[in-house]
């Protein structure tokens, strides 16, 4: 398995990104939060198209995962192993 490539990201128009991660040609984007009820923020959007982001998680202590946009989704922090095995399925396609 490939060693990923990790990074913290900000703008000095104060955008930011907890975590994003190369891996191969693929890029993705970790967002962490206490929130319960997590939702997208500008950050989110301007990483998504200044970093060519395949796709951004939103850490978050609730239970349920949910999509918030077709690259932005809501997971919770106890489902990580799953997001690991969802970036080794798109390293392959």
């Amino acid at each position: 398995m490939e060693r990923p490539n990790a990074y913290y990201w900000a703008t000095h128009a104060g955008a930011e990104i907890d975590l994003v991660v190369f891996r191969g040609a693929k890029r993705f984007g970790f967002e962490c939060t206490m929130s319960d009820a997590p939702g997208t923020t500008r950050s989110m959007r301007a990483a998504l198209d200044s970093l060519r982001l395949d796709h951004i998680w939103i850490l978050y202590r609730g239970d349920q995962a949910y999509a918030l946009d077709a690259r932005i989704s809501a997971l919770p922090i106890s489902r990580i192993p799953e997001v690991i095995d969802e970036m080794e399925d798109r390293d392959t396609h």
